[in-house]
């Protein structure tokens, strides 16, 4: 369920997870997920990006990110640089980090907190791509995998995955009920539970009152940091494709989920579209509504 409209609340705090794979009363439309970006001339350094080394001063001391070095990861994955103590001169801290990518492609530095700076490409990175990052001196590189992009429409009812630029499954899915409705937005993978328990009574709703649930749920998807999860319903596979009754996570058949749990990973985008209301919450995965 979820607390100030967000399903699943309750997998924040009671996730009992036998294994963890880290990794808008009318509709509102949303614009279509961003493309993956084009490359352009490997000559020109386009906006947000830096390819010289920093050799100025010691400006904070070596901090680390995510996404770790050598991993390979998603093309909706941001760049977060963790420092650690809180940074006071933020402007003279951001010089010091430089973000490049072959292909390069435009991008955007954008603060979470005193302690976390963050990057992302302006369109979602290019399959395939080679990200490095020098902060103050501390360096670390990445690869981007496969465009692969979960776009769930409202008014149809159905999940399409696209894998670099072609259309290769389409699952039916139900999204949240009037009053719990899943807001239109880009969403990413954040980590994945094969089992999770849901416990409605962890964000002030008692389980044995009308909204009330305590369930086991297989094949989960964090897809934000407020609760919303793609995970299995056998319970709804009849309302699935046809209407909305969740809480607010994208609910999908067993044999669906576990595909999408399967295929799915760490910065792969779930654009939800022609639903009610925006993703706007500040919850720490809201990099694509920044």
């Amino acid at each position: 369920m979820r607390t100030g409209g967000n399903l699943c609340r309750s997998l924040l705090a009671t996730a009992a997870a036998l294994m963890i794979v880290a990794l808008s009363s009318a509709p509102a439309a949303i614009a279509d997920p961003p493309a993956p970006a084009v490359p352009g001339d490997a000559s020109a350094v386009p906006a947000g990006q830096n390819r010289e080394p920093y050799t100025g001063p010691y400006v904070f001391a070596p901090p680390s990110f995510n996404p770790v070095n050598g991993s390979t990861v998603g093309v909706a994955k941001p760049i977060i640089v963790n420092f650690q103590r809180p940074i006071a001169d933020r402007p003279m801290a951001q010089d010091a980090v430089r973000i490049s990518s072959n292909p390069p492609v435009p991008g955007k530095f954008y603060w979470m907190s005193d302690t976390q700076l963050r990057w992302r490409p302006l369109d979602f990175w290019p399959a395939g791509a080679t990200v490095d990052i020098d902060a103050g001196g501390t360096k670390s590189s990445f690869r981007i995998g496969q465009a692969q992009i979960a776009t769930i429409d409202d008014t149809t009812k159905q999940m399409e995955i696209m894998r670099n630029g072609e259309l290769i499954k389409t699952m039916p899915v139900s999204l949240g009920k009037p009053g719990y409705e899943t807001p239109n937005g880009t969403y990413y993978v954040l980590e994945k539970f094969a089992d999770i328990v849901m416990d409605s009574s962890t964000y002030g709703v008692p389980i044995d009152s009308a909204e009330g649930y305590r369930i086991k749920v297989q094949d989960a998807v964090r897809i934000n940091n407020a609760g919303i999860f793609v995970h299995g319903a056998p319970w709804s596979v009849q309302d699935q494709g046809v209407r909305n009754v969740s809480h607010g996570c994208p609910n999908l058949s067993p044999a669906d989920a576990q595909w999408f749990f399967d295929n799915f990973g760490s910065g792969d985008p779930v654009v939800v579209k022609n639903s009610v209301g925006i993703y706007d919450e500040n919850d720490g995965a809201q990099d694509w509504q920044i």
